[in-house]
């Protein structure tokens, strides 16, 4: 399983993606010469690589030589292949550019990567990473709360469905879409359009009901899954649909008891800005008697 971040070093954007099967890091090599060059446009980055590879290549470096592609999103937001480096590479990479960033530059990654082991080795550290990242944002302590609990959920689950040999990826996708779509009455496709969102994280879009709901449909498909022993994909995704019909129900009910929905377009662009308004506005003066 691959995925795709974003690090931040000295609040310059370096595209990163783990690689849970070989347990590293993979980096944008463009990104590491722009940070370390001071290039001001991506263009820039990408002409003083394609030198130095040049360069590097005549003189028959070997880290230059192995060198991986993968795809990643471009300043245009397109999906394109650039060349990426393990840590390791990049150590060696670093000390063919001039820069006086370069040592800070080796903390940072060193740093990056030791965090990433440390939180495979004991996953509370990768839950107050997410604490401390969503209090920086400036969500609300309550929503907090419900989204570390939704991601303790989440790993129930797809630790079940590891358990019933169910693959990552397509499967636990659809699977995913599934649930969402049997409580929500929308596929994470149409739940995310509705919220205005692209690439960001439906979860971290959701309210606190929406939270606890897609929670309650999690949980029930885990324990609906734990009592029948689906046998293979297809009895998964039917254990799916009544886990999320579960939390269909109760739905239902707060709305029919609410007269509101609650599948929202609110999304949390909307309500982190909602928050900050309400701390910024005036406190009303008392009227005279």
């Amino acid at each position: 399983m691959k995925k795709e971040t974003i690090k931040l070093f000295e609040e310059k954007q370096v595209r990163s993606l783990w690689d849970a099967e070989e347990e590293k890091w993979y980096i944008s090599i463009i990104d590491v010469i722009a940070v370390l060059t001071d290039q001001p446009t991506y263009q820039g980055a990408r002409n003083y690589w394609k030198v130095l590879k040049h360069r590097l290549l005549k003189e028959g470096n070997e880290t230059v030589t192995n060198c991986n592609q993968l795809k990643f999103e471009a300043p245009d937001g397109k999906m394109r292949l650039t060349d990426v480096a393990d840590t390791e590479q990049l150590f060696r990479l670093i000390q063919s550019i001039p820069s006086p960033k370069a040592e800070p530059f080796k903390l940072w990654l060193a740093k990056v990567a030791s965090e990433r082991l440390n939180e495979m080795q004991d996953p509370e550290l990768s839950i107050d990473r997410a604490l401390e990242q969503y209090m920086k944002l400036g969500y609300s302590e309550s929503w907090i709360n419900q989204r570390l609990k939704s991601i303790e959920i989440r790993k129930e689950l797809t630790d079940e469905w590891k358990k019933r040999g169910l693959k990552e990826g397509q499967h636990f996708a659809t699977l995913t879409d599934i649930i969402t779509k049997a409580w929500s009455d929308k596929t994470t496709k149409e739940y995310k359009v509705l919220k205005g969102l692209k690439k960001e994280n439906l979860r971290d879009n959701m309210t606190n009901t929406e939270l606890i709901l897609n929670m309650l449909a999690e949980a029930s498909t885990k324990d609906i899954s734990t009592a029948t022993n689906p046998k293979d994909f297809e009895e998964s995704k039917k254990v799916a649909k009544q886990g999320g019909y579960v939390a269909k129900v109760a739905r239902m009910e707060l709305e029919a008891k609410t007269g509101e929905k609650v599948v929202t377009t609110l999304n949390a662009k909307e309500v982190l800005k909602g928050i900050k308004q309400k701390k910024t506005l005036p406190a009303k003066k008392g009227k005279k008697k």
